[in-house]
């Protein structure tokens, strides 16, 4: 027993950060743990971050009108083609022993031909002097009539054979790169018109001018991305040379793996130096929004409306009325001022913290799974690793969540505002500031966040010194801990209470 009551003080013992005394109506209270931070200006950038494949923008596959085996292939995978360049000849010497003969064929008809029509000529001399009856002059002219159409025949399969002797000569449909090759040098292919099959594949190629990289965004994340988006890439085969690429395309329909929501999102990437290449992983980092030099306060350091604020002001020994009332004059006066103020009225019993800002629930979301879906990301290090942790229940909470922000919360929210900027915007918050070497509650208004530090609209400046007090869930336990420790001070021998 007495080794469990050292190792409970000690554990206590090391979660007070520093002590100090405050302020409240003119008398000193209590002294709580607190940790000290000044306010900077430092650059606030958000990204959604996602990984992919490169991939080119349009794959060509290029097959063969000819049937045969391949006699010759001039280019390797990696070349570089211009459009019309020879890539493959196949067999030519079937299509071009069909050409000679329709050729001759073609001779013949003309022959056919000339001998009709001279024939129709003397037949014409003789039916006019009524050598010939009416029937053999008919005869002759039906004779000239088919000879012609024995010539239209000819040259129709001369333009046939012609083609076919050409297709023995594939060339490229297009500039690009050849990025794969399936045939050598004696391989038989199949005609691509002639087949059921579609033909075989000789080649495939693309242009790698501009290349794209497909990733998954999630579904936290998809909110903040829009068509047009810088990105930045990286590649692991050039880890210190950044790509520039936007956002080209976000697909409709989402993919589902291991319980987890995605959505597909195209990036594309100028590739004039040719240094992307098909297969390369990608880690894609969407550009969402930035703030450069801004005021910035650690997220931290804001307290939420409701119970967040009424903790703190109990660990700090303040009259949490008192603190209420303060933050409610603080706020009338910016309104006052023509500054955006929060209707505490409607929406104190149902806000929560939601990566990093204070969020109004709607009326269709239990306050309990709320609160707890609060807890689960209160404390969160690594955001990503915790939203891999969250049941589907908790997911669909934060979805329904998320879908009101638009709804009640931050300063300067406008009706109109897009969902990217709905997805960014911060709120109204309460941080316990340095004021005279007294700590006083100040009503803060931030903007971007990247769930580290916000930046400050209004109600601090750089130079000012905040207080990082722990969450309300941490102060509760860490109070259950004391008052254990204190009733096992008062049962144990040899140890008195204070």
């Amino acid at each position: 027993m007495i080794r469990n009551v050292i190792i409970i003080a000690v554990v206590a013992v090391s979660v007070i950060a520093a002590t100090r005394f405050f302020r409240t109506n003119g008398e000193e209270e209590t002294q709580q743990m607190y940790q000290l931070l000044t306010v900077e200006s430092r650059d606030i950038v958000v990204a959604a971050s996602a990984a992919g494949t490169v991939e080119p923008i349009r794959t060509i596959e290029v097959k063969s009108k000819a049937s045969g085996e391949i006699f010759e292939l001039h280019v390797e995978t990696g070349d570089e083609v211009r459009s019309g360049r020879l890539l493959v000849r196949v067999d030519p010497r079937v299509p071009q022993a069909t050409l000679r003969q329709a050729q001759a064929d073609l001779e013949l008809a003309e022959a056919q031909l000339e001998n009709a029509q001279a024939q129709l000529r003397r037949a014409e001399g003789l039916f006019e002097t009524q050598s010939i009856t009416e029937e053999e002059y008919d005869n002759t002219r039906l004779a000239v009539a088919s000879a012609n159409a024995q010539l239209v025949r000819a040259q129709r399969s001369v333009a046939d054979a012609e083609i076919a002797a050409e297709d023995t000569d594939v060339r490229a449909p297009d500039d690009g790169v050849i990025i794969q090759k399936n045939v050598e040098v004696g391989t038989v292919i199949s005609s691509a018109t002639r087949e059921v099959g579609g033909g075989t594949i000789l080649l495939q190629m693309a242009n790698l001018d501009t290349v794209q990289v497909r990733t998954l965004v999630d579904e936290t994340d998809i909110g903040k991305v829009r068509e047009g988006l810088n990105v930045t890439i990286l590649v692991d085969a050039y880890p210190n040379r950044p790509f520039d690429g936007n956002v080209l395309r976000i697909e409709p329909q989402a993919t589902v793996a291991q319980n987890v929501t995605m959505f597909p999102v195209l990036i594309r990437i100028p590739n004039s130096d040719g240094l992307l290449r098909p297969g390369m992983n990608a880690e894609v980092e969407v550009h969402v929004g930035a703030k450069y030099g801004a005021v910035a306060v650690p997220n931290a350091a804001l307290r939420t409306d409701g119970d967040d604020v009424v903790s703190a002001a109990e660990a700090l020994g303040f009259d949490p009325e008192e603190v209420v009332e303060r933050i409610a004059n603080q706020r009338a006066g910016r309104e006052g001022n023509g500054q955006a103020t929060v209707d505490e009225s409607s929406s104190e019993s149902r806000t929560v913290t939601m990566m990093g800002r204070s969020v109004t629930v709607p009326e269709d979301v239990d306050m309990e799974d709320a609160r707890a879906l609060e807890a689960a990301l209160q404390d969160a290090s690594d955001m990503r690793a915790v939203m891999g942790t969250l049941s589907e229940a908790q997911r669909n909470t934060m979805r329904s969540i998320m879908g009101g922000m638009g709804r009640g919360g931050g300063a300067g929210q406008g009706a109109n505002a897009s969902s990217t900027d709905a997805a960014l915007r911060g709120g109204t918050y309460t941080v316990f500031a340095l004021r005279g070497g007294f700590a006083e509650p100040v009503s803060v208004e931030t903007g971007l966040t990247d769930l580290d530090y916000s930046e400050v609209i209004s109600g601090l400046q750089v130079g000012d010194t905040v207080l990082v007090l722990p969450s309300s869930s941490l102060l509760a336990s860490q109070q259950q801990m004391q008052e254990r420790l204190n009733r096992m001070r008062g049962g144990m021998p040899g140890i008195s209470r204070r």
